[in-house]
């Protein structure tokens, strides 16, 4: 029997890009009646052409500049816990290829077939963030096929932050399952860190920086090192279990810094990792006073050009950043420096980084540039889901 789902119409002449591969439909390309301005956000559609012929089924948001987001071939599909699952299963299958056991992103939200989902599996918990309309809605049975198919003891829903705010969603946080007691240890690249899975940054640590952190933390051997933007010690405690002579750790949250510290502890180099709670760009002008001098250097800050109108600002930023982070590396010793800004491609994050350490007299080699790691896929027709840029210099 047909369900009783509204249809959602394409203008004449548009949908070029949903044509081409990718998932999405803006406000503007869509017949934006009153009938279909009233479609509740989150509602499943059919979407059809101008012509009324069947595109799939689509979640439908009137709100958010992504108006439509294909979720199925077939516009008659049942989007329930029994879907979910065959969705992670197929997700959880290449994660199993790639990884002998969690922690990794188990979902990449379009990039896997769920668009606005992300999930991040830590083995007895997992966390889901819906931030998307559609998957807000049915957050409770995707919550539920992620306990079935991972057989995680918890799952938290969690949101907050601009991804939301765009479907026009609060921010959300309840936990399916067994109660957490605390922060959850987890290991990786070798070291021991501490996940606040509830009250954390995204879903308490960054998966996608993996990579990065291996190679960053062989480059940090033997070597002092400073990690600016610390969180709860990515980079740190990586490049301390690696071998570094030691490690400041840099960030302006103090639970987070707490964090890093009992990670350095269970991971057995508390006595090598010093902390201090500091506004990077201040650290950075205080340390330079100081005299300070490192073998390595990373600075992995929040996305400063979240969105295309914030570009320039950003890109200031950026090279702002590494002018001020190359005098605190010893010659040839070596910069790292992260972008997780989607608006920023590569060639302009290398170009305003280069003239940054340009304008503080230093020379440099490019190494290495780095992205997520292969649990973080990119889907092929939409650039925004390659976002994380590491660039990896030696300097004179």
């Amino acid at each position: 029997m047909s369900m009783d789902r509204p249809t959602v119409r394409l203008r004449p002449g548009k949908g070029a890009r949903l044509r081409a591969g990718a998932p999405w439909v803006f406000a503007d390309e869509v017949v934006m009646d009153r009938r279909t301005r009233k479609i509740p956000p989150g509602t499943l559609v059919r979407l059809t052409d101008e012509e009324r012929q069947p595109l799939g089924l689509a979640a439908f948001n009137a709100e958010s500049r992504i108006a439509l987001r294909l979720i199925d071939p077939d516009s008659e599909a049942v989007i329930d816990r029994a879907w979910f699952a065959r969705r992670l299963d197929r997700a959880l299958a290449l994660r199993r290829t790639l990884f002998d056991a969690p922690p990794f992103r188990l979902v990449h939200a379009e990039a896997d077939g769920l668009p606005g989902v992300i999930v991040d599996h830590f083995g007895p918990a997992a966390v889901v963030q819906p931030n998307a309309a559609w998957a807000d809605r049915l957050a409770t049975e995707l919550a539920e096929a992620v306990a079935a198919v991972t057989g995680a003891a918890s799952v938290v829903i969690g949101g907050q932050g601009r991804s939301r705010g765009l479907e026009g969603l609060p921010p959300r946080l309840e936990v399916i399952g067994a109660p957490l007691p605390g922060p959850l240890p987890v290991r990786m690249n070798g070291a021991t860190y501490l996940a606040d899975l509830t009250g954390g940054q995204k879903t308490g640590l960054f998966l996608d920086q993996r990579p990065n952190h291996a190679f960053a933390a062989r480059l940090g051997r033997g070597r002092r090192m400073l990690d600016l933007f610390s969180h709860v010690g990515g980079f740190a405690l990586a490049a301390l279990v690696a071998g570094a002579e030691s490690a400041l750790a840099v960030d302006g949250s103090e639970p987070a810094l707490a964090l890093a510290r009992e990670g350095a502890r269970l991971s057995g180099v508390a006595d090598r990792l010093e902390t201090r709670r500091a506004d990077a760009f201040d650290a950075l002008r205080a340390l330079a006073a100081e005299g300070a001098g490192f073998g390595l250097v990373v600075a992995d800050p929040p996305a400063f050009a979240p969105s295309r109108d914030a570009l320039q600002a950003g890109l200031r930023a950026y090279r702002k950043l590494a002018r001020l982070a190359a005098p605190l590396v010893a010659p040839d010793g070596f910069l790292v420096l992260c972008s997780c800004s989607h608006a920023v491609d590569p060639a302009a994050f290398r170009a305003a980084s280069l003239r940054g350490i340009a304008e503080a007299g230093r020379t440099a080699q490019i190494l290495h540039c780095g992205e997520a790691g292969p649990d973080h896929p990119v889907h092929p027709a939409l650039a925004e889901t390659s976002y994380l840029k590491a660039l990896f210099l030696r300097l004179a």
